[in-house]
C-alpha cells in the first residue's frame, strides 16, 4: 500500500534534521524520551509519529513547529475518509459523550484489541490495519492532553464479555479501562449491566460532541460510511436517547467494580 506522502515527509524531515546535529537515533531516542526503536519505526514510515513527539522534535531541533504542522497533516491523510470531519470535530471537542453496545469504544481500545477489532473483518490488508491501528491510538491523545473534554463513555456489559482477540487481550484491555476510569479525573465509563434487558441504546453505537462554539453534533458510524447529525430535531431525539441509555447504566464506581470483576475472569 502506498505510504501517505506527509508521513514520507516527516520522516525524511526527521532524518535530515538528525544528520544535521549528527545525532544518532539513539540519542535522538535519548533526547525526546521515546524508545530507539520507536524512533527507527518513524524514520521508516512503520509508525504514524505522535503529536508529543512532533513537539518534542521541534524543541530539540528549534524547527518553530514544523514537525507539529506535518504531524497534523499526517492524521488527515491517515484518517479512513468518511470519518475525516469527525475525527476533527472531535479534536475540538469539549464535551464528548459515546455508547457502544458491541465494543470498547475506539478512544479506550489498548493496541492488542484494536488490532484484534480491525484485522476481524477479513477486508483490510495487514498494512491497512496497521496504519489504522496506529491512527486510532493517535486519536486518544485527546485523554491525556493538557486541557482534555469531558469524556463520558457508557458501553454494554456484553461488550466486556465478547472474546475478542484471545482472554490475554480481554484481560489487559478491562484492566485498562479501569487504569483509564480511575486516573483521569475528565474521563467517566459506564456499564449497562446485562440485567437491563432490552433498552433504547440497542439500536446502536453513538458518539455526541459539544463544541466550544455552536450546536451539538451527532456522530454515527456504519460499516463503509459515517454521518453526522446537527438537526436540532435530531440532535435532541439523540439527547433523549442519551438520557435512556445512561438512566440503565451503573454509576461510574460501581462500572469500575464490574470490569475489574469481569477482567478477573479472562484468565
Amino acid at each position: 500500500m502506498e505510504r501517505p506522502a506527509m508521513l514520507e515527509h516527516f520522516a525524511e524531515e526527521l532524518r535530515l534534521a538528525r544528520t544535521k546535529r549528527d545525532m544518532s537515533q539513539a540519542e535522538l531516542a535519548e533526547a525526546s524520551n521515546y524508545s530507539a526503536a520507536m524512533i527507527a519505526k518513524v524514520e521508516a514510515c512503520e509508525r504514524r509519529p505522535s503529536l508529543d513527539l512532533a513537539r518534542r522534535c521541534d524543541t530539540i531541533f528549534g524547527t518553530d513547529g514544523l514537525f507539529e504542522r506535518i504531524q497534523r497533516k499526517i492524521g488527515r491523510e491517515t484518517v479512513v475518509g468518511y470519518f475525516r470531519e469527525w475525527a476533527a470535530v472531535e479534536q475540538e471537542a469539549k464535551a464528548l459523550r459515546g455508547f457502544q453496545p458491541t465494543y470498547v469504544p475506539g478512544l479506550l481500545q489498548t493496541e492488542a484489541y484494536a488490532r484484534a477489532v480491525l484485522a476481524s473483518s477479513g477486508l483490510l490488508t495487514p498494512e491497512e490495519t496497521e496504519q489504522q491501528v496506529v491512527t486510532r491510538l493517535n486519536r486518544q491523545e485527546i485523554l491525556t492532553r493538557a486541557s482534555p473534554p469531558l469524556l463520558t463513555f457508557v458501553m454494554d456489559e456484553s461488550a466486556l464479555r465478547r472474546a475478542i482477540g484471545g482472554p490475554a487481550v480481554m484481560r489487559e484491555q478491562l484492566l485498562h479501562l479501569v487504569k483509564v476510569g480511575t486516573a483521569l479525573p475528565r474521563v467517566r465509563i459506564h456499564v449497562v449491566p446485562a440485567s437491563a434487558g432490552a433498552y433504547a441504546g440497542l439500536d446502536g453505537p453513538f458518539v455526541i460532541a459539544t463544541p466550544p462554539v455552536g450546536e451539538q453534533v451527532v456522530y454515527f458510524e456504519g460499516h463503509i460510511h459515517g454521518q453526522m447529525v446537527d438537526r436540532p430535531d435530531q440532535v435532541q431525539h439523540m439527547l433523549d436517547v442519551w438520557d435512556s441509555v445512561r438512566g440503565e447504566a451503573l454509576p461510574h464506581q460501581q462500572s469500575m467494580e464490574l470490569i475489574a470483576e469481569v477482567a478477573e475472569t479472562w484468565t
